[in-house]
């Protein structure tokens, strides 16, 4: 891949390794998501378990996001505490202490707060934390669309139950149905993860037309996946979409057919520094890279990552190994020379950006400066 030379100045002065975000790519990549949610009138609320970032959820705020979605509580109550009024946390919570400390911190934010559901034990134990900071909170349940994670089916008798005990306890109100098709991830191409977003289509507004008709008011129709999102061909009957790692991109979504290597912001600058007869090896290992393949099983990649040395982006050698410091990029009989700097298209963006302080960010003029991973580390 050619590269401007403010990018290969700028990439020839990071110290490695590092975690580069492209500006100019990132923008872009919002915008089209921005674009995306616009055309099909659904509001946006982006997956910051992606990024982390307080500067960038500003940034898809600024671009029309409502609001934004966190993996877990405590992700949650950085992007509170760092001004968003708006928060969703897509995880069923049952601990009472985590759910008391997520309400504290939407109570002094003033914030709207929505959570997930799938179980009457996660009603009850929001309802009761709920109940004692006589503070609202609204929940949506989630549905199995076909991923097989969390969820339950969607069949109207065990929703509607659902829906039923929530509406008997006090401070909590039904927020509407919320579904991952993350199966989309073991898909083989596009076609295939645009029938996945057709079926969760169809089910999610088919359940929510079945609960209209019983007397139950559905307000939202949440559904959230990169591939789906972007790959979808009709959202009709939906009103928010939820992408995550679209904001960065990856070898993962490349793979699916869901996006280019141009549409890649994040990569990882690292160093070779050492160099044998079939591989070179970078100063970017598992604690830099992570050693996951791809989310949800997915098989469309091998190894964990793709490298091309500055001195000749045209040429792609497999990352095909790590250890917790090093990297392994096979060569074969063209080793790499030690001190030569390479830059390394990962499989899987988001768990990479967990693993560091701070991004570093270039500008189109070949600016650099750090972001903090605000939320890093938050998996309670």
């Amino acid at each position: 891949m050619r590269i401007d030379t403010p990018l290969r100045d700028a990439i020839a002065l990071v110290e490695t390794p590092a975690v580069l975000i492209e500006e100019a790519v990132l923008t872009r990549n919002i915008q089209r998501l921005s674009g995306i949610a616009t055309q099909a009138g659904v509001a946006l609320r982006p997956h910051v378990k992606t990024h982390k970032s307080l500067w960038l959820a500003g940034l898809q705020r600024q671009a029309g996001a409502a609001g934004v979605t966190a993996a877990k509580a405590s992700e949650a109550v950085v992007f509170l505490e760092g001004g968003f009024r708006d928060v969703t946390v897509a995880y069923p919570l049952l601990d009472r202490r985590k759910i008391a400390r997520l309400l504290a911190a939407a109570r002094q934010a003033g914030a709207s707060l929505r959570l997930v559901v799938d179980s009457p034990a996660s009603v009850e134990a929001i309802a009761a934390e709920a109940a004692l900071a006589t503070y609202p909170v609204a929940l949506f349940v989630e549905i199995d669309v076909g991923l097989g994670r969390c969820g339950i089916a969607p069949e109207l008798p065990a929703v509607a139950s659902l829906v039923d005990l929530i509406a008997q306890r006090p401070f909590l109100s039904f927020a509407g149905l919320f579904s991952h098709a993350g199966h989309a991830y073991r898909c083989d191409g596009p076609a295939a993860i645009t029938e996945v977003a057709e079926t969760e289509r169809q089910l999610m507004t088919g359940l929510a037309k079945a609960l209209r008709h019983a007397g139950i008011a559905v307000p939202a129709v949440s559904v959230g996946s990169t591939p789906t999102v972007m790959l979808a061909r009709d959202f009709t009957g939906l009103t928010e979409i939820r992408p995550g790692n679209a904001v960065f991109m990856d070898m993962t979504q490349v793979a699916l057919g869901v996006a280019t290597r141009a549409e890649i912001a994040l990569s990882v600058i690292a160093t070779v520094v050492s160099a044998n007869a079939t591989h070179s090896i970078v100063d970017a290992g598992s604690k830099m890279l992570s050693s996951d393949q791809g989310p949800h099983g997915s098989k469309a990649l091998s190894g964990y990552g793709l490298a091309e040395p500055q001195a000749d982006p045209s040429r792609e050698m497999p990352l095909v190994a790590l250890s917790e410091e090093h990297g392994f990029i096979a060569t074969g009989n063209r080793p790499l020379t030690p001190g030569e700097r390479v830059r390394i298209w990962p499989n899987h963006a988001c768990p990479v950006v967990n693993l560091v302080e701070a991004l570093t960010v270039v500008s189109p003029d070949g600016a650099l400066c750090s972001r903090p991973v605000d939320a890093r580390g938050c998996v309670w």
